[in-house]
C-alpha cells in the first residue's frame, strides 16, 4: 500500500505546550501508524478507518471480519516490533484528491476514500509512508520506525465509523507509546493502580451508591456514600457563606422560553430532557445560570449589593448518550457546587482572583495539585468579537497575577464567553478537570439585567460563572480514586467502628458508642460472637479509620484497644482520651 514520496515535512509546535507534549504526540501518531502497519501485514483484508494520538497513547479504528482476541493483539503487538527492528524510514507525501481517491480505492479501502471526499477540491492530500504501509495523514510522525520501541498494545473495544451509530461497526484497538521504556513501565504501574482504584469497584465494595437498569446514568446515593456527598455540600456551603455568598434553590422544571432567552435551545436543546404538558414544552434544567439571571432580575438592584454572588446546590439533568455514561465520572442526573457572581467591570479583576484563591485553598486541602489553562472563543459564540477579546485578556492577565503559567485551549471556551479551567492531580499523578471560572457578556443582556449605579443610571452587570469541586458526582469518584477508598478521618462516612471481644462486653460497647456519637462522631459497632481477629480483618477491608477493641481489661479500666486503618500497631487510651483525639482530627474547613 505505497504511495509516491516527498521530502519529510511536519507541522509546527504552535499547538502544544511544550515540547515534550509535542514528541509524545509525534511518537504516539506514529505509533498508530505503526499499529495499523503491522494489521496489514497480518490481516491484509483488514480496513482502516482513522488512528489519532489521545491522551497516553493511540488508537485505530478497523474493519475486520471477525472480532479481534487477546491472541490476535499479541501477534499485533509482535509484528509492530519486528517493524521497529526494520527502522524504516517514514516519509511525508502528497497527492491530488483524485490520486488519493484512485489509491485507496484500488487497495478497497473505503474509509479512506470517504475522507479524501470530504477535503476541499484542489486541496493537497498529506500521506505518510513506511515500507510498503501507506495512511492518509497531516502528522506530524518521527522519521524511523525505529524510533517506536516502547510502544505496548492496551485492549480493543468496539467503535462507529464517523462515532455514528446508524454507521458500520468497527474494532477499535487501543495502545499506549513512550519515549523511554522507564516512561512505559511506570505508566503501566499506574494502570495498575488506577484498576485498583477505580470508583465503580471501590463503590460497590464500600457500598458508597449503585445504579439500576431503571435510571440509567443516575446515581443512587446509598447511606455511606449520601453522608460522603452531605459532607462535601455542607463544607462547601460553610465556606461560601463565610465569603459572603447568598445561597438559593432555582426550580428543575422550565418554559422553553427560559432557554430561547438564554440561548440554550439554540447551542445546547439536543443535550436537554424535553417534555411536552397542556401544550407546552418544558425542560429539566441543565445548568442554573438563566435562572439566577431571573434572581438578579426580580428586583431593583443597586451598585451597592454588587458584587452579588449566589450560590446554588441544585439537581440538574443532561441527556448525555447511553454509551458515554460511566460511573460516576460522566451521568445524566448530578449537581454542582454552582455559582454566579453579578459585578460590575470594575470588580471583574479582585472577583477572579478571590476565586482562584478559594479553588487553590480547597485542592491543596485535599492533596491534590492545581493547574489552569484559558479556553478562548469557540467557532460558534455569541456576541462581539471585541467583547470576547476584553474578556480572554482579563482572564489571562488574572491567570498570571496568580502565579500561573498562562497555557491556552484555542477555541475551547462556551458559547458565551471564555473560562478558566482547573485541571487538578492525584494521588497517582492523573489530571482531572473539575472547576472552572467563566466570565460572560452575554446573558445579562440577552436577559436586559441593570444596576443602579452611583450616578443614578442603568448599568448592565458582567457575570461570573464559577464551580469548584463541578459536579459532586464526578468530584466523588475523583476522590473516591485518590483516596483509594481510603477516606480521611473527617470525610469517611464511618469514622470507628466499635468491636467487643465476645458478647460480654456489650454493655459497655454500647457505653462507648454512645460516648462517641454524643461527641458527634459516625460510628458503627460490631458485638457479634466472631473472633476480635476476624472483625478488625473486616474493618479493615471497609477501610474504617479506626477500629475500637474492648474486652474486660478496657472495660475495668474504662479505656478502648485502637487500632488504624493500614497499621498493626496497637494503642490504649482512656475513653475520655479517645474521644478527644477523634474530634481534634473531626475538625475541617475548607
Amino acid at each position: 500500500m505505497s504511495a509516491p514520496q516527498l521530502e519529510s515535512h511536519e507541522l509546527g509546535r504552535d499547538a502544544f505546550a511544550d515540547d515534550k507534549e509535542y514528541q509524545l504526540h509525534r511518537l504516539r501518531h506514529s505509533a498508530a501508524h505503526l499499529l495499523a502497519h503491522a494489521v496489514m501485514e497480518l490481516y491484509p483484508e483488514a480496513r482502516f478507518a482513522i488512528g489519532p494520538p489521545v491522551k497516553d497513547g493511540f488508537y485505530y479504528d478497523i474493519a475486520y471480519g471477525r472480532p479481534f482476541t487477546p491472541e490476535d493483539l499479541a501477534l499485533i503487538e509482535a509484528r509492530m516490533q519486528e517493524i521497529v527492528k526494520r527502522d524504516l524510514k517514514i516519509v511525508r507525501g502528497e497527492l491530488s484528491r483524485e490520486e488519493a481517491a484512485k489509491f485507496f480505492g484500488d487497495r478497497k479501502q473505503n474509509f479512506k476514500v470517504e475522507l479524501v471526499h470530504s477535503f476541499p477540491e484542489g486541496e493537497a492530500i498529506g500521506t505518510y509512508t513506511q515500507g510498503e504501509f501507506t495512511d492518509l495523514c497531516r502528522g506530524p510522525h518521527v522519521d524511523r520506525t525505529g524510533k517506536l520501541k516502547h510502544t505496548k498494545l492496551m485492549s480493543v473495544a468496539g467503535a462507529y465509523w464517523r462515532g455514528d451509530a446508524s454507521n458500520e461497526q468497527l474494532q477499535r484497538i487501543y495502545g499506549t507509546a513512550w519515549q523511554t521504556a522507564q516512561d512505559l513501565k511506570e505508566h503501566l504501574e499506574r494502570l495498575e493502580q488506577a484498576r485498583a482504584r477505580d470508583h465503580r469497584k471501590l463503590g460497590r465494595e464500600l457500598k458508597l451508591f449503585m445504579f439500576h437498569e431503571w435510571a440509567p446514568g443516575t446515581p443512587y446515593w446509598l447511606p455511606r456514600g449520601l453522608r460522603i456527598y452531605n459532607l462535601l455540600s455542607t463544607k462547601m456551603r460553610e465556606m461560601l457563606l463565610e465569603e459572603g455568598y447568598v445561597e438559593v434553590r432555582a426550580p428543575l422544571l422550565w418554559d422553553k422560553a427560559l432557554w430561547e432567552t438564554s440561548g440554550h435551545w439554540e447551542h445546547y436543546q439536543e443535550d436537554m430532557f424535553n417534555l411536552v404538558s397542556e401544550d407546552r414544552t418544558f425542560s429539566l434544567k441543565p445548568m442554573n445560570c438563566p435562572a439566577h439571571m431571573l434572581f438578579f432580575r426580580s428586583e431593583k438592584r443597586s451598585y451597592r449589593e454588587l458584587p452579588l454572588r449566589v450560590h446554588d446546590q441544585g439537581v440538574l439533568h443532561r441527556n448525555e448518550l447511553s454509551g458515554a455514561l460511566s460511573g460516576l465520572t460522566r451521568v445524566r442526573q448530578f449537581s454542582q457546587d454552582d455559582a454566579h457572581l453579578f459585578v460590575t467591570e470594575d470588580q471583574i479583576g479582585q472577583e477572579i482572583d478571590h476565586m482562584l484563591g478559594l479553588m487553590q485553598r480547597v485542592y491543596r486541602k485535599l492533596g491534590m495539585g492545581v493547574d489552569v489553562k484559558l479556553s478562548t472563543r469557540p467557532e460558534k459564540f455569541l456576541g462581539e468579537v471585541a467583547t470576547w477579546e476584553r474578556a480572554e485578556k482579563m482572564l489571562s492577565e488574572a491567570i498570571v497575577r496568580n502565579g500561573f503559567e498562562l497555557k491556552v485551549k484555542a477555541g475551547e471556551g462556551t458559547f458565551y464567553g471564555p473560562k478558566i479551567d482547573f485541571d487538578i492531580t492525584d494521588a497517582i499523578g492523573r489530571q482531572f478537570q473539575c472547576a472552572t471560572v467563566q466570565l460572560d457578556y452575554q446573558l445579562p443582556q440577552r436577559f436586559d439585567l441593570h444596576y443602579v449605579g452611583a450616578d443614578n443610571a442603568e448599568h448592565r452587570p458582567v457575570v461570573i460563572h464559577r464551580a469548584i469541586y463541578g459536579s459532586f458526582e464526578r468530584f466523588i469518584g475523583i476522590l473516591i480514586e485518590h483516596f483509594a477508598g481510603a477516606f480521611p478521618f473527617w470525610l469517611a462516612p464511618v469514622q470507628v467502628r466499635v468491636l467487643t471481644v465476645g458478647g460480654d462486653f456489650a454493655d459497655y460497647g454500647a457505653e462507648v458508642v454512645a460516648a462517641l456519637k454524643g461527641a458527634g462522631l459516625r460510628v458503627e459497632q460490631d458485638f457479634g460472637d466472631s473472633t476480635v481477629g476476624a472483625k478488625v480483618r473486616e474493618a479493615q477491608i471497609e477501610k474504617i479509620p479506626y477500629s475500637l477493641m474492648l474486652g474486660g481489661r478496657e472495660k475495668d479500666t474504662r479505656s478502648v484497644t485502637l487500632r488504624a486503618y493500614g497499621q498493626k500497631d496497637q494503642k490504649t487510651l482512656s475513653l475520655d482520651e479517645a474521644v478527644a483525639r477523634f474530634q481534634s482530627e473531626d475538625k475541617f474547613a475548607f
